[in-house]
């Protein structure tokens, strides 16, 4: 009964766990619909002049008026007003002989572009108006300022005549065609398709419209979501078995597109948010297929919102496949750059290409999206702060970290090769010997080089009690009871992994150290008391190390590969067929034992690594000719 309550409670702890995981993605979905830019909602076609309509054929769905441009309006509003006379009225007890104005009137009249004046109800021109500098010049005597404009009067008259102005040039009736499939966007479909975006902004008749549009949205942002953990399932449930990674992968999603979202309510280009971010820190810490997942999942999303979607699907598609192909495995900062140069002489091909072929004439290009592209290429190299951040933030680790913990002058290996020189040496030859089996099966071999760097790490602490380190000096082990032999030579582990936390060092490379000799037996100290005590119940756990096993294939190799060079220096003569059997013999030892029972590592994968490690202990120790001494 207590098994299947503790069975029962695992798996709703699985379910929990899996349902928190999920629902990250729907919490995504539900804020990114909310961020999406609320204008025009209801009317969500993307167009511009001299580029092809993208969508159906459009026809009205009801009648609407044709609004006049903001420039077709000003120019009527002009030539209205040109005949329109501003009111003036006498100041009272000032002599009336000549129209006098104050040269600050004077200069709004000409300002505005009027020609007359009205006084007493009559229209008089301007020039019989003057200033009193142009009036004493005229008439040889000095003339006081004797009118005033009449302010409340004169925009009256002004607001009635423009009232007369009508905004609207023709109709457009229901079921009426407004434009083709495929047809070029004039300057007078354009002048049609906005009246019918205003008609839309109309309450009475957006309401229902805006209502299906957002759940429209809603529809789109969760399907492409649900296709992306659909993706994740069937082709890395690992990743989705993590929640620090479906963090990772929502947080990108969400930083790209919010960006997007605040650039289009502000009017900027979209064009100037670096979307090749999502593929770059996707590859960076992940696979390339992930990358580009992640990459059409951001871009289609956002497809949705802005403007001219095909145009920026297009474009988009290609940053992506040109930031993963031409990053690869990122282990030095100038690849950035050169991804980033990369991203932005195909950004410029693409829209070039794109603009051609849609219009076929040198006008439709706008110089100002190269500039758009060259800032988003600056941006793009800012993704290397952004891989620090995420590293710390989730605990991950990139390329460029391993290659950074791989420098044999770091403080800690620098300790490490004056303490126990031995152990140092033996860490650079298991080094050697698993990352080529590492490239033999398609495993990480940077990580496993430099898990093998540190796997030994904790012998600093006594290096004396072990064989490598021990030059001229009686063993000291050999002195004591084979249990506490044994517990010394176990606490290596133990220690190595408070040193590696005490220097920080990354969670999979302290992986790397408490898993390289997972739940075996010290076989020594094991067969000794054994031996020496025949008739005793051993107790096996005072011989074995505290684990836990390896789950992955790059620990799995250091195993192995920890165990074959250790055991390759006991060996009298190296001939390919000693080193076969010993390699042989370790590995079907730890077989047998079960201790790459949770690694993912197939039968060929197995038959490779022997192959690789015989490979290369024979090149190691190689048969060197000796060489004649000198006759005297």
């Amino acid at each position: 009964m207590e098994i299947s309550n503790l069975t029962s409670q695992i798996t709703n702890y699985k379910y929990a766990k899996t349902i928190l995981r999920l629902s990250v993605f729907a919490l995504l979905a539900a804020v990114i619909v909310l961020m999406f830019p609320r204008y025009n909602n209801a009317f969500r076609y993307h167009y511009e002049i001299g580029k092809p309509w993208g969508y159906n054929t459009l026809t009205a769905d009801f009648d609407f008026p044709i609004y006049k441009t903001d420039d077709q309006l000003a120019k009527e509003q002009t030539q209205l007003l040109s005949t329109f006379a501003p009111i003036f009225n006498y100041i009272p007890r000032v002599q009336r002989e000549v129209k006098v104005v104050s040269l600050e009137t004077m200069d709004w009249l000409q300002a505005e572009g009027y020609t007359r004046i009205t006084l007493q109800q009559k229209k008089y021109p301007l020039s019989e108006v003057y200033t009193p500098m142009t009036a004493h010049k005229r008439f040889g005597y000095d003339c006081a300022t004797n009118l005033v404009l009449d302010t409340v009067r004169t925009e009256e008259l002004k607001a009635k005549l423009l009232a007369t102005l009508s905004p609207t040039q023709g109709l457009v009736q229901k079921g009426e065609k407004i434009i083709d499939k495929g047809e070029v966007v004039t300057e007078r479909n354009y002048q049609i398709l906005q009246s019918l975006r205003r008609a839309y902004d109309d309450e009475s008749l957006g309401n229902k419209q805006r209502t299906l549009s957002f759940l429209g949205e809603a529809m789109l942002v969760t399907l492409f979501l649900c296709l992306f953990v659909v993706y994740l399932y069937v082709f890395r449930r690992s990743y989705l078995r993590s929640t620090s990674t479906v963090l990772f992968f929502a947080l990108q999603m969400f930083i790209v597109i919010a960006l997007a979202c605040l650039a289009l309510r502000f009017g900027l280009s979209v064009y100037l948010i670096p979307f090749a971010w999502v593929p770059i820190l996707t590859r960076v810490f992940f696979d390339s297929r992930t990358a580009l997942f992640l990459h059409f999942t951001t871009i289609l999303i956002t497809s949705i919102v802005v403007p001219a979607p095909v145009e920026f699907f297009f474009i988009q598609i290609v940053v992506g496949m040109v930031a993963i192909s031409s990053l690869g495995d990122m282990t030095r900062r100038a690849q950035l750059v050169q991804t980033a140069a990369w991203i932005l002489l195909a950004q410029t091909i693409a829209y070039t290409a794109i603009t051609f072929a849609q219009t076929g004439a040198w006008s439709s290009i706008d110089p100002w999206m190269y500039l758009h592209f060259a800032i988003c290429g600056l941006l793009t190299v800012g993704c290397y702060g952004l891989i620090y951040g995420f590293e710390k933030l989730f605990r991950f680790i990139s390329s460029i970290t391993l290659v950074e913990l791989t420098d044999i002058n770091s403080e800690l290996l620098h300790t490490l090769a004056e303490r126990a020189p031995g152990t140092f040496q033996h860490s650079m030859q298991v080094s050697n010997l698993a990352a080529e089996a590492a490239k033999a099966i398609g495993a990480n071999a940077l990580l496993v080089r430099t898990g093998a760097l540190y796997h030994d790490i904790g012998k600093i602490t006594d290096p004396l009690y072990f064989v490598e380190n021990q030059t001229g000096v009686e063993n000291p082990l050999l002195k004591m009871d084979p249990r506490d032999a044994a517990q010394v030579v176990i606490s290596h582990v133990t220690e190595g992994e408070k040193i590696a936390r005490r220097n920080h060092l990354p969670e999979v490379i302290i992986n790397f150290i408490t898993t390289h000799h997972g739940t075996s037996l010290v076989r020594y100290f094991y067969n000794t008391y054994c031996n020496a005590h025949p008739k005793e119940q051993v107790d096996e756990s005072l011989f074995r190390y505290p684990g836990l096993k390896p789950s992955t294939k790059e620990g799995a190799i250091l195993m192995m590969a920890d165990a074959i060079e250790a055991r390759s220096r006991s060996l009298n003569e190296f001939t390919e067929a000693s080193i076969a059997a010993v390699v042989n013999q370790m590995i079907d030892a730890q077989i047998a034992d079960g201790q790459f029972a949770e690694t993912p590592l197939s039968f060929k994968d197995v038959e490779d690594i022997r192959r690789v490690f015989t490979a290369r202990l024979v090149a190691m120790n190689h048969h060197r000719i000796s060489y004649p001494t000198l006759n005297k």
